[in-house]
């Protein structure tokens, strides 16, 4: 069984393309819940993009991510989301069911992966988290790397 795999998925290749960021490197990072249905990202929002695998290897997955935070030099800070079960796993936060999975499947955010994004790397917006929702997956990453 073989899997198309479309060079053209922002985020991918090139000086747009997603990237893991180290947390211990960012330094200070202020995380914000400042959603505006716009079309553009922002921190509180689910967006498409194409997300490495941890092997680093070229291979990946066009997949949901959590835009937590903005960088000064204008890219974003976000988390992967998963819709494999991940119970009571510290690394997880469960965020429940959202229009951003068309077959309304549980989700979960991962902690411990930060992803830096570009906006001309994400796809589309496909929707804002709720504040509370929000909050959850915010305590966790200041409980893992003290950002506020």
């Amino acid at each position: 069984m073989s899997t198309f795999i479309d060079d053209n998925v922002p985020g991918r290749h090139g000086p747009h393309a997603t990237t893991e960021a180290d947390p211990r490197e960012i330094g200070r990072v202020r995380t914000e819940y400042s959603p505006a249905h716009d079309g553009d990202p922002d921190p509180g929002e689910i967006v498409w993009t194409w997300v490495p695998f941890e092997e680093n290897d070229g291979r990946g997955k066009d997949r949901p991510v959590l835009v937590v935070a903005r960088e000064a030099a204008g890219t974003f800070l976000a988390v992967q989301l998963s819709s494999k079960r991940h119970d009571n796993h510290r690394d997880w936060v469960a965020i429940g069911q959202g229009p951003w999975d068309r077959t309304d499947r549980d989700s979960w955010v991962a902690v411990d992966r930060v992803l830096r994004l570009h906006e001309d790397g994400m796809r589309r917006e496909a929707c804002a988290l709720d504040r509370m929702r929000f909050n959850l997956v915010r305590q966790r990453l200041y409980e893992r790397y003290g950002w506020t």
